[in-house]
């Protein structure tokens, strides 16, 4: 299933949500193309999405989630890939 939390992370003017699956990358991937999320967007296990476009994420079949429900969903998946420790 994908999911996507609410905008609230902001950064270059914007305010931004995470988009990821709790099945595989492949499915979050296939998604975020046929919605024309560029692969740039993909960060380590999600993709950050404008939160301009959250509405048009769910309308197209994100499960909207809390941000703590989407890391607990990735972690049970085996998909969670954390940023390196710093230092």
């Amino acid at each position: 299933m994908i999911l996507i939390d609410p905008p609230a992370v902001p950064r270059y003017g914007r305010v931004w949500s995470h988009l990821a699956s709790d099945a595989s990358y492949g499915e979050l991937h296939a998604f975020a193309a046929a919605q024309g999320i560029p692969a740039r967007g993909f960060d380590r296990d999600h993709y950050d999405v404008p939160g301009e476009h959250y509405d048009a994420m769910v309308e197209a079949g994100a499960r909207p989630v809390s941000s703590r429900e989407l890391v607990i969903a990735l972690r049970r998946a085996g998909l969670r890939r954390p940023k390196a420790a710093r230092a």
